[in-house]
């Protein structure tokens, strides 16, 4: 949620900002509006509330019987007005805030205005695309040659978009676990394995829900409760209502979690084998960090997100997304797209958004420095997503008799050179 003095102060600002993001500016008209009201009834109470104290003052005199019985109704009538302003002045700050929230986090000035994802900008590359002396195969017809992917016998049991990973896959799985993990754990962030069920109220402070978030999770209305689509969704809540000394910032945590998510919209090539499939694991990144040092925790995160795939060895590109294509929540977002021989091109595997203080003010996350008490700021990255990063090992370290070279980073972890 915004700091209301940037909807008082800059209006015409915030007004492009929204629309940058391709949301209605009209957002910001009905939050401002119902300000206006607020502060109108606001006005309103604390007359009623300066009349009551006069009157209150006034009975600690000397007074006649009758002037005393006048005040004493007079008094019981402001009481009863104030009540009923107070209660609409609570329903305006409601609706004031609900409207707030529709509006999202404007993009880091240095954020390009853009439509949608086909303006995003590549800043870098790293490694060449990875060639071959014959036909590569697609990582589900090597997933299944090898006893690693099975995608009929989750049909059976789940329906479309699952997948059993099995055998050599799931060695694979928690040999990137454990990689990212000790990298991690050696730059400070401290290991959670987090619930992923939280309360839609929760989810909704992480300001995920608004502008038809809602539609791409799993949620138990019975329960009340959400599945998460990434771990930073239960990480981010973990310090709700707290302020945080400034000297324990930052805060790092590496989660690693299933996550879940409908995958609305996806088609062809997209929902085959495990590319975008309902349910898989991922080692999450969460910083929260002193509003000073946001803009370097942003490139730490994303230098460790390259730090690991160079240490996989997997070709890939760095992508700065442009305003459209940002999501509410996000000040300023990187994607790694990795390289996927058989499709040609590169697809997203990791990516690091900061959220400035956006998600810090929707869960009311401080830091106190001396004297001073004020929103910290929220930043996530990925580590692995690990069925897409299985991809992109299994695709490009095949070789032609159809066994797979496991990265010399793994080797350790797997126990083994090659996948046959």
């Amino acid at each position: 949620m915004l700091d209301i003095k940037i909807l008082r102060e800059k209006t015409e600002e915030l007004r492009k900002a929204t629309a940058d993001k391709q949301v209605d500016p009209v957002v910001v008209d009905t939050a401002l509006e119902l300000d206006k009201k607020w502060r109108e009834q606001l006005k309103k109470v604390e007359e009623l509330r300066m009349e009551r104290n006069a009157v209150a003052d006034q009975m600690k005199g000397k007074l006649a019987e009758e002037e005393r019985k006048t005040l004493i109704e007079k008094g019981k009538e402001l009481k009863e007005n104030a009540k009923s302003e107070e209660e609409k002045l609570s329903e305006l700050e409601s609706q004031r805030d609900n409207a707030l929230k529709l509006i999202p986090n404007p993009a880091k000035d240095d954020v390009k205005p853009g439509k949608d994802d086909s303006e995003n900008e590549v800043i870098r590359t790293w490694g060449k695309p990875t060639e071959f002396d014959f036909e590569p195969k697609d990582h589900l017809e090597l997933g299944e040659s090898l006893g690693m992917i099975d995608v009929e016998s989750a049909r059976k049991t789940s329906g479309a978009r699952f997948a059993y990973l099995k055998g050599d896959a799931v060695r694979l799985e928690f040999a990137l676990v454990q990689y990212a993990m000790e990298i991690l754990t050696e730059a400070g962030f401290v290991p959670v394995i987090p619930p992923v069920l939280i309360k839609k109220q929760t989810m909704e402070g992480m300001g995920y829900l608004e502008h038809g978030g809602e539609g791409d999770m799993f949620v138990l209305e019975k329960d009340g409760l959400v599945l998460v689509g990434t771990s930073e969704q239960s990480i981010g809540p973990m310090h709700m209502d707290e302020t945080i000394p400034a000297r324990s910032l930052p805060l790092r945590y590496v989660g690693y979690s299933p996550c879940f998510r409908r995958e609305a919209g996806s088609y062809g090539k997209d929902t085959r084998g495990i590319l975008r499939v309902h349910q898989f694991d991922k080692v999450e990144m969460f910083s929260f960090t002193h509003p000073d040092k946001s803009e370097e925790e942003h490139e730490f995160l994303l230098s460790i997100e390259e730090k690991l795939f160079q240490g996989l060895e997997i070709p890939y590109q760095v992508i700065k997304m442009v305003t459209g294509d940002l999501g509410a929540p996000a000040a300023r977002k990187y994607d790694i797209e990795a390289w996927i021989p058989t499709q040609g091109k590169y697809r997203e595997v990791t990516s690091t958004s900061t959220t400035t203080d956006f998600q810090a003010r929707r869960l009311n996350v401080k830091y106190q420095e001396k004297d001073n008490v004020d929103y910290l700021h929220m930043l996530n990255g990925t580590a692995f997503a690990i069925g897409r990063t299985i991809i992109t090992i299994l695709e490009n370290y095949q070789k032609k008799d159809g066994s797979v070279l496991v990265p010399e980073a793994l080797q350790k972890y797997m126990g083994k050179e090659t996948i046959s």
